[in-house]
């Protein structure tokens, strides 16, 4: 008996054995299958070699990368139905709006095969500037709807702000119209059962969208490093709004840690939002497994509407979507790049396309928070303004506040507004999306905004950064080690 028990106290950990090095050895075919940097591969393989009881679970976390099933799901066939631009035209503006938007696609051709529709003409768009505007914009969309609401964030809070958005979903799913609403599990992990049992028995089809194959539930906890950081509003597929504002109170500049709360939104009215509407289809298959329960329409465009690009990235792309798009339009710059990120942790290629702009005598300016939400992120942006301080970008801090927004300036030609931050995580790894726009008004004032955000914000020279204690100067290099997860 004591034979047989001390036999049996030696499988088990035999067979745990076993399980690891299989599930280290599935993941390393995997990572050599998919893996698409030589360097970080070798470290993966390495690791679940040598070290697989604990690296099994991170691969699993962090490294399995592909949505194969997201994939699968995706619906990018739609171009042609969703495109509805005329091209029968009844009259000069008509054929104004078409033109327009012919010329944008002509100019940025790479964007237009990055993305599930080329630039749509005949849009009204609108700069929102901060949370106040955005809120009253959004809700007033949501209040003016007339069959469906569509509504996603990254973050939702049981706060002032988030109430009111339940409260104006609840009353159009009680007057009738479809109401459907995402949100990410881990931005918006506070989020109460009680909100969303409130939103549910009211009519609101509600999902988290890392939801769990229902064959699958385990696999639910190694999601969690793949977020939506999306922030989509539809009010009847013709109004969308896009930008770097979740549902939370800080957002109204509420937060007693940070008072002002610098951001940027935008209102797309127009061809556009049936882009945005195709993006929130593909989450909302993925959450749910269902497709929109609506009828798409199909916007008039404009009379002298503006093209607008609608540019949805993440993990299930083929390629490297987010990265090559704004690499390509940092590319593109001759006289003036802008950048303004909360987060800057840029990798090799940005920071490369960053010096070679600077080399070709063009105006590059870098834009960060002076006091960041994140401390590690905060010396991690040091850490990387300092290295392109030393290629010759011009580095501002914002100071008054908090600075939120995503905003791309490239010469006059073209601004991106969004959900991306520079760095690894939403060129990578987070599911996002991009307005690219091209008409010189809209143009003008992101010019004319962001001219005043650097009037609010203090330049910080190499010399400054090389003046600073050493402590800080260590911290944030080995904040960058972090660089791939921040």
């Amino acid at each position: 008996m004591t034979a047989l028990i001390a036999q049996v106290d030696l499988v088990i950990p035999l067979v745990l054995v076993g399980i690891f090095y299989t599930a280290a050895a599935v993941c390393s075919v995997r990572e050599l299958l998919y893996g698409r940097s030589s360097q970080g591969s070798i470290g993966w393989l390495l690791s679940l070699f040598f070290f697989p009881y604990v690296t099994v679970f991170l691969y699993l976390a962090f490294g399995w990368k592909r949505f194969d099933d997201y994939v699968r799901l995706r619906r990018r066939g739609g171009r042609n139905d969703a495109d509805s631009q005329p091209h029968e035209t009844q009259s000069d503006s008509a054929l104004r709006v078409i033109h327009r938007a012919e010329e944008a696609s002509e100019a940025w051709p790479l964007l237009v095969n990055l993305s599930p529709l080329p630039f749509l003409g005949g849009n009204e768009v609108e700069v929102l500037v901060d949370g106040r505007a955005t809120y009253e914009s959004i809700f007033a969309g949501i209040r003016a709807a007339e069959t469906y609401v569509l509504a996603q964030f990254y973050i939702i809070r049981d706060d002032e702000i988030g109430n009111r958005l339940a409260d104006l979903l609840i009353e159009k799913a009680e007057a009738g119209l479809t109401v459907l609403l995402i949100y990410d599990d881990i931005g918006s992990a506070g989020l109460s059962r009680r909100f969303l049992a409130r939103l549910v028995k009211a009519g609101v089809k509600v999902s988290g969208f890392n939801r769990s194959r229902p064959m699958f539930p385990f696999l639910r906890p190694f999601r969690i490093n793949f977020r939506n950081h999306r922030k989509i509003v539809i009010a009847d597929g013709r109004r969308a709004w896009i930008g770097g504002l979740n549902m939370g109170n800080e957002y109204l500049g509420l937060s007693p840690k940070f008072n002002h709360w610098r951001d940027t939104h935008v209102r797309v009215e127009g061809p556009a939002a049936q882009a945005a509407q195709i993006s929130f289809a593909e989450d909302w298959h993925w959450a749910t497994g269902g497709d929109l329960p609506i009828s798409w329409p199909h916007p008039k465009p404009l009379d002298d509407g503006e093209p607008v690009l609608v540019m949805p990235s993440g993990p299930a792309d083929t390629i490297d979507t987010c990265a090559i798009a704004f690499t390509e339009a940092i590319g593109r710059a001759r006289h003036r790049l802008w950048i303004v990120s909360p987060y800057f942790v840029p990798g090799e290629d940005i920071q490369t396309a960053l010096a070679a702009a600077v080399l070709r005598g063009v105006d590059v300016r870098l834009l960060l928070p002076k006091n960041p939400d994140r401390w590690i992120v905060g010396l991690a942006n040091e850490c990387f303004a300092e290295m392109m301080a030393a290629q010759g970008v011009a580095t501002y801090y914002f100071r008054e506040g908090f600075l939120h927004q995503k905003v791309m300036l490239v010469d006059d030609d073209l601004a991106s507004i969004g959900t991306v931050n520079f760095d690894n995580r939403s060129f990578h790894i987070n599911f996002e999306v991009t307005l690219w726009l091209t008409e010189p008004g809209t143009i003008g004032f992101v010019t004319n905004m962001l001219e005043g955000d650097f009037a609010h914000s203090d330049e910080k020279r190499l010399a400054d950064y090389r003046a600073r204690p050493l402590w800080r100067g260590v911290a944030s290099r080995l904040a960058r080690l972090f660089a791939p997860l921040l």
